[in-house]
């Protein structure tokens, strides 16, 4: 766990990145908490998140917050970064939440020597058939299709969205979001019949160059700590773990 002011004001910054780069479509800052609506898709774009180490952790204050999400009839998730009050974990605890799953929020310096590939496309909207393809291979469920959209459209410019296909069939995806000299990178997915084809290298290298172009020196990711297939990708790249989160979930 990161502790020195230094290191949680590098936190911060990346989740206050982060939050841009793949927006929910209503947030509310609550006793050191920001709160974080999307319908139900996504965990990220609807859990609980601390601000603050000294963000409030009484039970009442974990009764309210989780009341805005019951009240959406969606069950609470909690979103522990460094930035959580270090009790905040056995509190879920004691309280019944189950961890669910662990991720690893990881940062690389970007490199004029990454370079786009000719059969990757990049648009700054997604595409129908990008949408689609999305929707299929994500997969999004038919009751958040909607909510997807809108999400897509309220990431700031500028976006990329990666795109290969071939004799019109979808073959791999990505996401890039930049932010002043950071681009976050999103939803990379290789679909089952262009596997080992070398396609998640060629689109998530090909959204460096792009970001690069746009002035973006670093890139960051946030990957699911058992995604073993991704992680040799990204270490190849250069990327390296700033920090891990994890998701409790309310009984």
């Amino acid at each position: 766990m990161l502790s020195s002011s230094s290191d949680l004001s590098q936190v911060r910054r990346l989740e206050e990145l982060a939050f841009a780069g793949w927006p929910a479509l209503e947030t509310r800052d609550v006793a050191g908490w920001r709160l974080r609506f999307s319908g139900g898709y996504t965990k990220r774009a609807n859990s609980i998140n601390a601000l603050t180490p000294d963000a409030q952790i009484d039970g009442a204050t974990l009764n309210a917050l989780e009341a805005a999400y019951k009240e959406r009839h969606q069950r609470p998730a909690w979103r522990l970064t460094p930035l959580a009050p270090p009790a905040m974990a056995d509190l879920l605890a004691r309280h019944g939440h189950q961890p669910i799953e662990r991720s690893l929020l990881q940062v690389c310096s970007l490199q004029p020597g990454f370079t786009a590939a000719p059969e990757v496309s990049i648009q700054p909207t997604p595409s129908a058939a990008w949408i689609d393809a999305f929707c299929t291979y994500s997969p999004v469920r038919l009751e958040h299709r909607d909510t997807m959209r809108r999400m897509l459209a309220a990431i700031a410019a500028p976006a990329g969205f990666a795109f290969v296909e071939e004799a019109g069939r979808p073959m791999a995806m990505a996401i890039g979001a930049v932010q002043v000299d950071h681009m976050g990178l999103f939803d990379v997915l290789v679909m089952p019949h262009a596997r080992r084809r070398g396609l998640a290298r060629k689109v998530t290298e090909s959204l460096y160059a792009w970001a690069w172009s746009r002035g973006a020196r670093f890139a960051y990711l946030q990957v699911v700590a058992s995604n073993e297939a991704a992680m040799p990708l990204y270490a190849a790249q250069g990327f390296r773990t700033v920090y891990d989160y994890e998701y409790f979930v309310a009984p």
